[in-house]
């Protein structure tokens, strides 16, 4: 079945990414990371936006931001989170703000 986007997905060591532009980028970190430029990279790393609540007795479920990458510079120290992005919806587009709301002072957020 295709993608929305036209995408497709591939598979890298083992991990399946939802583009060939995300696999490539995964390949750059990954060679950055035996240069010892960056260390733990993390794939699909998941941050929490908002916990779950209930409204009028009905649950409401927890809202969660899926970054593609995740890794320390290992100059810097910076905690950096990166998302490889073809095309931006409406609901990336919200869930970003969210996390830059929430995390923006503690990470810096690339898209690549």
């Amino acid at each position: 079945m295709a993608s929305k986007y036209k995408a497709k997905k591939i598979i890298v060591d083992g991990s399946k990414f939802d583009s060939k532009k995300e696999a490539c980028r995964y390949k750059e970190l990954k060679l950055l990371e035996r240069a010892g430029r960056i260390r733990d990279l993390k794939l699909q790393p998941v941050y929490l936006l908002q916990d779950k609540f209930r409204y009028h007795d009905k649950a409401q479920r927890k809202i969660t931001y899926v970054a593609d990458f995740s890794y320390i510079d290992c100059e810097t120290g910076e905690n950096i989170v990166e998302d490889v992005k073809g095309f931006k919806t409406d609901v990336y587009m919200l869930k970003k703000k969210l996390f830059l709301y929430k995390y923006g002072d503690k990470v810096i957020f690339k898209e690549i």
